[in-house]
């Protein structure tokens, strides 16, 4: 059942917290979608996404179904449990001002009114105000639904093969976790114009977590994380 659920235009912003025991679903309503994400502990904002230990502790370079998204002290914040794409990037970053305006010229609330597009660094400096946040606190981000490719150098390129309509991503939550996204495009995007898609969340309580799980035994580090998650819910 869907406890809560909003639709997002592209270059927007919006946060919450999701209790352990939910889920979030991201549906692309309209396909070449990319939402950056943030994870932080609400009872500690120190502890907050790690893009290179949820890489290297899975030896993955893409994220997808089966796979975990840590935190900075080796827990869980959540699981991919299921994904109809199956390549979601965390390595290329974000936009900022400078970066949207030479791509996609200058815009601001005072010219553009609701038609206004944010880029990626000043959407979540925006949400991570409301929670004490700045800009020193911002990590390395993911932004599902697109996917990158290297060429025959090792330089990432903004792959043709991304995301159509009705795509999705599901998130389960491991902990309480405090979710900063937005809907601004990806770095790598160099479309004449400020892109523009629709993406669907949902909110909704998850399955309990069986001991034949999928992300939790899809490496033996998954279950160590577990196993982190369990010792910090009995607070030791």
């Amino acid at each position: 059942m869907i406890l809560y659920k909003d639709t997002l235009p592209s270059g927007k912003h919006w946060s919450m917290k999701m209790r352990r025991g939910t889920s979030l679903r991201l549906i692309d309503k309209t396909g070449n979608a990319n939402v950056g994400m943030l994870f932080y502990n609400p009872e500690n904002l120190l502890e907050r996404y790690n893009a290179p230990d949820t890489l290297k502790c899975q030896h993955t370079f893409k994220l997808t179904k089966g796979h975990c998204l840590y935190s900075d002290m080796g827990r869980i914040f959540c699981a991919i449990t299921d994904d109809s794409f199956g390549w979601h990037d965390t390595v290329c970053g974000n936009t900022n001002a400078s970066m949207s305006e030479k791509k996609w010229g200058p815009r601001d609330y005072q010219n553009h009114r609701n038609s206004w597009k944010q880029n990626g660094n000043d959407a979540f400096l925006v949400e991570a105000t409301k929670y004490g946040l700045n800009k020193q606190d911002l990590a390395a981000n993911l932004n599902l639904f697109s996917k990158v490719e290297p060429n025959d150098d090792g330089a990432l390129t903004y792959s043709v093969s991304q995301s159509k309509a009705g795509d999705f991503i599901d998130l389960r939550f491991e902990m309480d976790t405090i979710v900063l996204f937005h809907t601004c495009p990806h770095p790598l995007n160099d479309s004449a114009q400020y892109p523009e898609f629709e993406v669907e969340y949902q909110i909704f309580s998850s399955a309990t977590v069986t001991d034949d799980d999928l992300c939790k035994n899809s490496c033996a580090e998954n279950q160590r994380g577990y196993e982190n998650n369990r010792l910090y819910h009995l607070g030791l």
